[in-house]
């Protein structure tokens, strides 16, 4: 039997949907933002955030609930680490992180760190060996595949670089990172490697060290987008900016990210808990050539270590988030 044309209309139709879909599909398995991070970028805010646990925590009303509440709710980075997201449990820790993020319309952002002798032994040592290591890599970078929509964003072993001359490990540093990025690269993952910041190394030294990890970690293509400095520490925007630029300038086109999550009132010479700070500028508010744009990196609120009262590494501590939050939350 002939057919007629509007069947024929109809199917016209019919390929020409089954095509965009096929597109669309396509376009989502390979990322819809494969862009890198720039001013007006918006990371998740997770729920299952220390500040969210904590704010259900505190007594109604009290000022720790109300800082606990306005930390949960800013865009800020999710550390892994493998005490708390060991190798079988991170990839579905990611793909939770991915699934709010979509619901948010914000991109996933993680700070992963598990290095072997982590932080030299200091208030956050720990970390995997070896082996391990490249294990539990390889599997956040899968998952991070898996999530490629949501053009995550990955801040690779703050302080890592910036110890390594005083640690004396550089060359094994440096090939533990590039082992790193290789299990972690993707098309829509953006990797910065430590930067230390503004008041630590000289631009040139910091710089070495990041071009070492750059050129070792390379495929046949450059597989970090750049670097990241102040991460939970003080220095000023304006500083780590130019700070940023002068390391830059000795690398060949890579980018860097700043943490403005407690930089408000700037540094006053100490790193570990000092008190009388405040939260910096909201992610995103920044950009230019060289610096990508600001994150809030270290979760205000969380406390840096066993110093100046503090507890360890890591753990929620209510007074500092009511100092940190006093401009900006209402008694």
């Amino acid at each position: 039997m002939p057919t007629s044309r509007r069947t024929i209309t109809i199917l016209a139709i019919t390929g020409v949907v089954a095509v965009v879909a096929v597109v669309a599909a396509v376009v989502l398995l390979r990322g819809q933002s494969p862009e890198p991070p720039a001013r007006g970028t918006k990371i998740v805010a997770s729920a299952l955030s220390k500040a969210t646990d904590a704010a259900t925590r505190a007594a109604d009303g009290s000022p720790e609930q109300s800082a606990a509440k306005y930390l949960s709710a800013q865009p800020t980075a999710v550390w892994l680490t493998p005490e708390g997201d060991p190798v079988d449990v991170v990839g579905e820790r990611i793909a939770g992180l991915a699934a709010e993020a979509r619901d948010q319309s914000a991109r996933v952002a993680v700070v992963v760190y598990g290095l072997p002798e982590r932080d030299c032994g200091g208030h956050s040592a720990g970390g995997l060996d070896g082996d391990a290591y490249v294990e539990w890599t390889r599997a956040i970078g899968d998952a991070l595949r898996a999530a490629a929509d949501t053009a995550p964003i990955v801040i690779l072993e703050p302080d890592s670089l910036a110890l390594a001359p005083e640690c004396g490990n550089v060359d094994e540093r440096v090939e533990q990172l590039s082992d790193a990025v290789e299990g972690l690269a993707a098309e829509s993952t953006w990797i910065y490697v430590d930067g230390g910041h503004s008041d630590w190394l000289a631009p040139a030294e910091m710089a070495d060290l990041i071009d070492q990890v750059d050129r070792a970690s390379r495929g046949e293509d450059r597989r970090i987008r750049g670097f990241v400095t102040n991460v939970s520490n003080f220095e000023m925007t304006d500083d780590e900016v130019a700070y940023a630029h002068d390391v830059a300038g000795y690398l060949d086109g890579l980018h860097a990210i700043i943490d403005t999550g407690r930089n408000g009132a700037g540094s006053n010479g100490e790193w570990c808990n000092p008190p009388g700070r405040l939260v910096g500028e909201p992610g995103g508010t920044i950009g230019d050539d060289v610096v990508d744009t600001n994150l809030w990196i270290k979760p205000p609120g969380e406390s840096d270590g066993d110093c100046n009262g503090g507890p360890s590494a890591g753990r929620w501590w209510p007074e500092a988030a009511v100092e940190l939050t006093r401009d900006v939350v209402s008694d």
